[in-house]
């Protein structure tokens, strides 16, 4: 197995990340360009996922081909800005202030 598998492997992890970034993003604002991230980042995912397996199948080139469309695609999704003078932490984990339809859950 060639060491390019474990690239593939831990650009497959990134594009989860992300997706499950997308999504907690999501839950917390309410912002409709997250609900297009989150919902694209599965496909996205299912992409990664292939390009591992082709990776894997001696075809390396390519499959890291996918996977960075797949990071690429997930990079062009229109987001809406959501932070200011936040932490670099903060952002990195996707903790986003509460939008106003959690709020009123809460209450």
């Amino acid at each position: 197995m060639s060491y390019l598998v474990y690239i593939a492997l831990f650009g497959a992890a990134v594009v989860f990340f992300l997706w499950l970034r997308d999504a907690r993003i999501f839950y917390r604002t309410g912002l409709s360009g997250y609900r297009k991230a989150a919902y694209r980042g599965i496909l996205f995912g299912a992409l990664a996922i292939l390009g591992v397996a082709v990776t894997a199948y001696s075809l390396e080139l390519l499959g890291l081909g996918l996977i960075l469309a797949a990071l690429y695609f997930q990079g062009k999704i229109e987001r809406e800005k959501i932070w200011g003078s936040e932490e670099a932490i903060d952002r990195f984990l996707g903790k986003a202030p509460l939008g106003k339809r959690i709020r009123k859950k809460e209450a």
